[in-house]
């Protein structure tokens, strides 16, 4: 039930969310590679925060808010969403965003951006409903490999 999840900030890296995270991310991506040095920047990093999702103890789900002061404002971005394949459809996905978004407005950001692939139609319903909108821009990456 979408009541019985609850969506909480990562203060402290422990091994329950390290495992977990650990579980999630090659739901997310193939090529996600854990590395817990990195969690742990990102949880300690002021200008990051891990949001996970539960269902009762149970982790099922994770989002990332990156804050970056720019010359135009406070922008924020959502990096690395996930929900544990078998907690679909529970309203995981739901509670992140809307807890995301609700740092983000605490924070003062002018703006609150994420990219999704669009073979992911589900995820990106689930932006929409809550108040995403496409854009026309490109996205150009360059990769440090």
């Amino acid at each position: 039930m979408a009541d019985a999840v609850r969506v909480e900030q990562v203060e402290a890296l422990d091994e329950e969310v390290a495992a977990a995270v650990q579980r999630l991310l090659p739901q997310l991506s193939s090529s996600a590679v854990f590395d817990a040095g990195l969690i742990e920047q990102v949880v300690t990093n002021p200008a990051t925060s891990l949001f996970v999702a539960r269902d009762g103890d149970a982790v099922i789900g994770m989002a990332t808010l990156v804050i970056v002061p720019a010359p135009t404002g406070l922008r924020g971005h959502i990096e690395d969403v996930v929900v544990d394949e078998a907690a679909r459809g529970r309203g995981a996905g739901r509670a992140l965003m809307d807890a995301l978004i609700r740092q983000g407005r605490e924070a003062g950001l002018r703006s609150l951006e994420l990219t999704s692939r669009p073979s992911r139609t589900a995820a990106i319903a689930l932006y929409e409903s809550v108040g995403f909108a496409k854009r026309e821009t490109n996205v150009l990456r360059y990769a440090f490999d």
